[in-house]
């Protein structure tokens, strides 16, 4: 029997360390990899300009308030939401105001918050990257989603208004209220989502509004 050669020893230990150098490079399993990181919104920003992502985990739920500020319908709910924040104060909560008008700028939005005495952190959405991870579609309109940033309830603020100029008294619902208690308690809300009553989003350039978008928002504000 003929002995090796240096040649094919050489060859023999290169194929070796080459195939540990091609494992190496693989990484652990797909099982053991950690997952990649979420994409925060597209566009959302604060009011300095800053990116901002209300939904990124850190261990607290997040009631976001889609708001605009020439709607009559969301400046009524003002105190309302006074309320709610100073109900929630001490509670892992975070309230974040998204703006989702794309032509309010920082400083239409910092005196509506000044003028309405509005709690929270304001956020502008000019890319309604937010509206469309929410599924909203008028102001005001709450969204409350739970530590792991999965949307728990969708809807009313509660059902003070009934139609567009038309309003109860006093709301006899507390839908916002209910499903932040739920979250923070661990539950399902009792609904997961509600009909909200108020202003049409404006679509971005370039969308095709639907009906009521186009329509109801110039023929009834007055009506609000």
């Amino acid at each position: 029997m003929r002995a090796p050669s240096l040649r094919s020893i050489s060859f023999a230990l290169l194929t070796v360390l080459g195939g540990a150098q091609v494992g190496a490079c693989e990484g652990p399993p797909a099982s053991e990899r950690a997952p990649a990181p979420r994409a925060g919104p597209k566009g959302v920003v604060d009011l300095d300009g800053g990116a901002r992502d209300p939904l990124a985990p850190d261990g607290r739920a997040d009631v976001l308030i889609f708001v605009r500020t020439d709607c009559p319908i969301s400046n009524r709910y003002a105190p309302k939401l006074g309320r709610v924040a100073a109900r929630f104060a001490a509670a892992p909560v975070d309230l974040w105001l998204v703006y989702v008008d794309p032509d309010e700028t920082p400083a239409m939005i910092r005196a509506h918050l000044s003028d309405y005495a509005l709690p929270g952190t304001a956020l502008r959405d000019p890319a309604q990257s937010l509206v469309a991870r929410a599924g909203v579609e008028v102001t005001p309109s709450a969204a409350v989603f739970d530590a792991e940033g999965v949307r728990r309830y969708r809807g009313r603020i509660d059902d003070w208004y009934v139609d567009y100029g038309k309003a109860r008294a006093k709301p006899s619902t507390d839908e916002l209220v209910d499903a932040l208690d739920a979250v923070l308690a661990g539950r399902a809300p009792a609904r997961a989502q509600t009909e909200a009553v108020g202003c049409p989003i404006p679509p971005l350039p370039g969308a095709v509004a639907s009906p009521d978008q186009a329509g109801v928002w110039r023929g009834r504000r007055g009506a609000l």
